[in-house]
């Protein structure tokens, strides 16, 4: 994930994002602009704002200093965000400050920042970490309605929740591919089981 946001940068190889962008030579911002999201195990929200407030800084718009001072929210700008607090589930939230939040909460409201953008690619490193089973079971509703309007790459180590969203799962060990295919195959796997469970 750090190499496909371009936080690491390899020392070689390519990183192909579509058949035209190499993101080994684009900066963070650049891979962000292109479509690709990243959520960061531990939630990162602005605490001391509102959740609308959240919301309304992650969208994708014109960052400069004096575009910023002008903006304005347009009916469809609002509209967007409606739509994306229903989708996280925080619509009676709205003006909350986001420091208040549940754990599970701050989680939902940074993959709404992150829907804001409208990213094609979600990178979610290990969302449902800290949860409770029942934003965890709703986490993987929310995920499995994203599906088709966004790709998602999920890092988790919670087996029931990967194989309650997952179409396609890849297992790494020491940074190389040990197996690929659908939860079962990669579970009855002989060098999954030998290095996961020391046979």
């Amino acid at each position: 994930m750090d190499v496909i946001t371009g936080k690491t940068r390899p020392s070689h190889g390519k990183a192909w994002f579509g058949e035209t962008l190499d993101l080994t030579q684009m900066s963070e911002v650049q891979i962000a602009q292109a479509g690709i999201g990243r959520k960061f195990q531990k939630p990162t929200v602005f605490e001391a704002l509102s959740v609308f407030e959240n919301l309304e800084l992650a969208q994708k718009t014109d960052k400069s200093v004096w575009a910023s001072l002008r903006a304005r929210l347009s009916g469809e700008q609002r509209d967007r965000i409606s739509e994306v607090l229903e989708t996280i589930r925080l619509t009676t939230s709205v003006n909350r400050p986001a420091g208040l939040l549940s754990h599970g909460q701050k989680q939902f409201l940074e993959i709404g920042m992150l829907l804001m953008q409208d990213p094609q690619l979600l990178l979610l490193d290990e969302p449902v970490a800290g949860m409770t089973d029942a934003e965890t079971e709703f986490t993987a509703e929310l995920f499995k309605s994203l599906a088709g309007k966004h790709s998602l790459m999920v890092v988790e180590h919670d087996m029931g929740f990967v194989g309650s969203i997952a179409d396609h799962v890849t297992v790494l060990h020491q940074g190389s591919v040990l197996a690929e295919g659908s939860l079962e195959q990669v579970q009855e796997n002989e060098r999954v089981i030998e290095v996961y469970l020391g046979r």
